[in-house]
């Protein structure tokens, strides 16, 4: 192993289950132990795996925040530590129904989705999603950890525009607003103002990076596929992707946006002293299971997520094979090909 450490920056996206894929790429990052985690911006899903890592990191290192990772996903399997309670919320989160176990067959239960109100059918805005965050993340650590910076995206339900929370103010109000899913949960409100999940206006947010990272080195994990072969036509398929395109919107734009400066400080029309050249990386769950369907992400089983963090280790291992010797030089991905 390299005695000198590369530094960079992780972009995490959100993608309920699909988020086991996200911990095998950490679990495996930690343990090659040849990069420098310098900050993580995560959304929704990621935005989970982003507080538990920095939670097991300030207690024991990469060590502590691989053992914290697994503890995590093994809590929130359906074969883990949840409460019956517990366990209809996370499968809301992972994009399951609430009213799966009255018997309510899949039209009925999307048609309910759309004409249910969270404000209608849980009036009290009970959340066990909070008490759970609470008892197994301990958010003092997290806000305590300035060896990783962390960034927070949720959006706006007032203005539509994201907000971006830092790890030295996180609570589990700030990480239950990035995972907010409006037609499941009320709005979370946070000093007065409405927030849902992070997902609509970044997902992740990569402008915090730019900004707010000493390093130009992004890995992007991205769990939701850009292009799906196909036109989807039953009601679940339509829907399933019309999430990915809603999801990954942002993500385009910010990419598109990188790309179009990267050009410009080539052609030497722009100075990088005053802009910045970020190199862009990317490990993707599309392209190591390239048959995985949108509707698995509401699938807790334990296997499942081991399997995906089987994928994740895999990628991840592929991917330092591959382009470790790039990191600090040059982006392993081409914008214009994959974005544009």
């Amino acid at each position: 192993m390299s005695a000198v450490r590369k530094p960079i920056s992780l972009a995490l996206q959100g993608g309920g289950a699909h988020g086991a894929f996200t911990w095998g790429v950490l679990d495996l990052l930690l343990e090659d132990g040849r990069l420098s985690i310098d900050a993580i911006s995560g959304t929704s899903a990621g935005a989970m795996n982003a507080v538990v890592l920095a939670d097991g990191w300030l207690d024991g290192g990469a060590k502590g925040a691989r053992a914290k990772l697994e503890a995590y996903w093994r809590a929130v399997s359906s074969d883990g530590k949840l409460s019956a309670t517990q366990r209809t919320l996370f499968d809301s989160f992972l994009g399951a129904s609430p009213l799966h176990g009255f018997g309510i067959g899949a039209f009925w239960l999307d048609l309910f989705k759309k004409s249910a109100s969270p404000y209608h059918f849980n009036p009290l805005n009970i959340n066990p999603l909070r008490d759970f965050l609470q008892r197994e993340i301990n958010f003092e650590t997290v806000r305590a950890c300035t060896d990783i910076k962390l960034f927070i995206a949720a959006t706006n339900v007032e203005t539509g525009k994201v907000k971006i929370f830092e790890g030295r103010e996180l609570t589990p109000d700030h990480v239950m607003a990035s995972a907010c899913l409006p037609t499941i949960f009320q709005a979370v409100v946070i000093d007065g103002v409405p927030y849902w999940d992070g997902g609509y206006m970044g997902n992740p947010a990569l402008y915090p990076l730019i900004y707010g990272a000493g390093t130009d080195d992004i890995l992007l994990v991205q769990i939701n596929p850009v292009e799906r072969k196909g036109t989807p036509m039953t009601p679940r398929d339509i829907q399933n992707r019309l999430n990915e395109i809603t999801f990954n919107a942002t993500l385009l734009r910010e990419m598109r946006a990188i790309d179009f400066v990267t050009r410009l400080i080539d052609k030497g029309k722009l100075s990088t002293a005053e802009y910045k050249k970020v190199l862009m990386h990317r490990i993707a769950l599309s392209e190591s299971l390239k048959d995985i369907d949108a509707s698995s992400k509401a699938d807790a089983t334990w296997d499942f997520f081991v399997m995906l963090k089987k994928a994740g280790r895999t990628a991840a291992r592929k991917w330092l094979d591959t382009c470790f010797d790039d990191i600090g030089a040059r982006s392993t991905i081409d914008l214009r090909k994959e974005f544009g």
